[in-house]
């Protein structure tokens, strides 16, 4: 029983990715085995390795062998957070799931805070930092994820998202069936519920090494949720498309004024090329949207894996002391 005597829940799975993880995970896996007994009758720790360079597999091994609470999965590769996430998401074995990240930013002794936000009402709440923690590329990437969100879980919860959550797991039965390559959790999340809330926890600075979020993957990340998740790109290429139209409509106005009121010349031939230059890119633009959706739906149709399990450390029954 937790301090104010409330029901502990029945079980709790706490899912972690793991890339390049080795320094932080013994200690990060020790805090969460402190504070788990005190906060559900039963509890897990499914770590998933996405690829790690590192000897992160190694370690995990080690943790399974020493703690019976410990799972673990081995991606065939690395194919990023959000998948790593998924992965661990269908493999939790408890009614509730917490997801978090592997480098000491997200403190297992906030879990507690997040459990007593949950409450009854909520199926989805989000640790908020107390202040921003993270670099320009993850704020940009939890941008454009608030976005796409804001309609499905409010505007406030939107944005306060972030990779620290808790979550009722039977919530995964609203995407059991999604097998795109694409995925972002807080987005397949909104698709069975609209009952998230937010609170503010404690994040800490990271531990260990630098974080993996470059640039490059932050484009990549950005394209996946805009075109994968939401129509805002087809409205702005269709917002670009109007604009362009009134815009032209108007210089051809002002062009048919100066052509007929007298003492005025007609418009030159740079204005006439700016003019086809200015509506061409319109047109290149509304079809470089249209080729992302027909890409999109061109891996849809080939059913590529969001990931592939390679291996699975040895499982302990599933009650602890």
């Amino acid at each position: 029983m937790n301090d104010d005597e409330t029901p502990l829940p029945s079980g709790l799975s706490v899912v972690i990715p793991v890339y390049n993880a080795e320094p932080s995970l013994g200690e990060l896996v020790e805090r969460l085995l402190t504070v788990l007994p005190s906060q559900a009758a039963d509890y897990e720790v499914v770590l998933v390795n996405d690829g790690s360079q590192d000897g992160s597999w190694r370690v995990m091994g080690e943790l399974a062998r020493r703690y019976p609470a410990v799972r673990g999965l081995d991606l065939n590769r690395n194919f990023g957070q959000h998948n790593a996430v998924l992965a661990g998401v269908r493999a939790a074995r408890f009614d509730l799931t917490v997801t978090m990240d592997d480098d000491l930013q997200h403190p297992p002794e906030e879990i507690p805070r997040l459990l007593a936000a949950l409450g009854e009402d909520r199926d989805v709440v989000y640790g908020t930092p107390e202040r921003g923690a993270h670099g320009v590329a993850r704020n940009i990437a939890g941008f454009v994820t608030k976005l796409i969100l804001q309609r499905a879980v409010g505007g406030e919860t939107a944005r306060r998202i972030d990779a620290f959550r808790i979550f009722r797991t039977r919530l995964r039965e609203g995407f059991r069936d999604y097998a795109s390559p694409f995925v972002s959790l807080d987005v397949l999340l909104s698709w069975s519920s609209n009952r998230f809330a937010w609170t503010t926890v404690r994040h800490e600075q990271r531990a260990h090494g630098r974080s993996s979020y470059t640039w490059g993957k932050l484009v990549t990340h950005t394209l996946n949720l805009l075109t994968g998740f939401s129509t805002l790109p087809l409205r702005f290429a269709s917002f670009v498309a109007v604009a362009t139209i009134v815009f032209g409509a108007g210089a051809m106005g002002w062009a048919l004024f100066r052509h007929f009121v007298p003492g005025h010349a007609p418009a030159g031939f740079l204005y006439l090329v700016s003019l086809i230059a200015i509506l061409s890119g319109a047109q290149l633009l509304a079809l470089g949207m249209i080729g992302e959706y027909l890409a999109r739906s061109h891996f849809r149709i080939m059913s590529r894996p969001p990931y592939l399990v390679r291996r699975r450390l040895p499982e302990a029954p599933t009650r602890h002391p």
